[in-house]
């Protein structure tokens, strides 16, 4: 294809494969790399996707098992469904308009192999509602906070667990929250220790980050046993 270059060893190298990311791509060109990355036997995502697109994408006859997830704006293909993770891996909002950015990273965990649970409306505005949720969230080995706004649960979250916690800064928020870069300023300069910040409204690299290193403690404790 002259308008794009597929990495096909992405998998090989990292452990899932290229995602599609939509914006910018004409309807006939995301539905020929779809069709590319799915001849080669793998799962396919397809991110920021608006319903017209997964329309022709079902027009085709060609992925009758092609999901779309209309709050997530995702289409995911399942071919082989990969080992899953051991653990859980929690996505925590400061409330219900930072949804869509925590279902895409509920979608890209879970076609990645790795379970995923989002805890929503936990905001700082009533600080007991984080606290109700203290103990399970102590209990994992990564959390993704998503809030948009002034963006301070993170810090919330960071000073409560022992873990590290991926902030996304959602784009949700009045005039001052400027589009999300009040929360991205604000998670970056948290005192919580052990808190990491990715873009604007990425729950996707948000979840690829969050199932890497699930997978490291997975491979470090199946060698582990195998050692005893």
């Amino acid at each position: 294809m002259s308008f794009a270059c597929i990495d096909h060893h992405r998998h090989i190298r990292r452990g899932f494969p290229e995602v599609i990311y939509c914006p910018g791509k004409t309807i006939e060109q995301i539905i020929a790399i779809f069709t590319k990355l799915a001849d080669k036997g793998g799962n396919v995502l397809a991110t920021r996707a608006e319903p017209e697109v997964f329309e022709q994408l079902e027009k085709t006859g060609k992925f009758p098992e092609a999901k779309y997830d209309k709050a997530a704006r995702t289409i995911s293909y399942i071919q082989c469904p990969l080992e899953q993770a051991q653990s859980t891996l929690p996505i925590v909002t400061a409330g219900t308009a930072d949804m869509p950015v925590a279902a895409e990273a509920k979608v890209t965990a879970e076609i990645l192999g790795q379970p995923a649970e989002i805890i929503s409306d936990i905001g700082v505005a009533g600080l007991h509602r984080v606290l109700g949720r203290a103990e399970q969230l102590q209990r994992a080995n990564v959390i993704i906070v998503v809030a948009g706004m002034e963006g301070a649960l993170a810090s919330v979250v960071g000073g409560l667990v022992d873990c590290p916690v991926i902030a996304v800064p959602t784009s949700v928020g009045y005039g001052a929250s400027l589009g999300g870069i009040s929360a991205l300023l604000t998670m970056l300069n948290s005192c919580a220790s052990g808190v990491s910040v990715v873009n604007i409204d990425n729950g996707f690299s948000a979840a690829v980050t969050a199932t890497m290193i699930n997978r490291k403690i997975d491979a470090a404790a199946k060698t582990l046993d195998e050692s005893n």
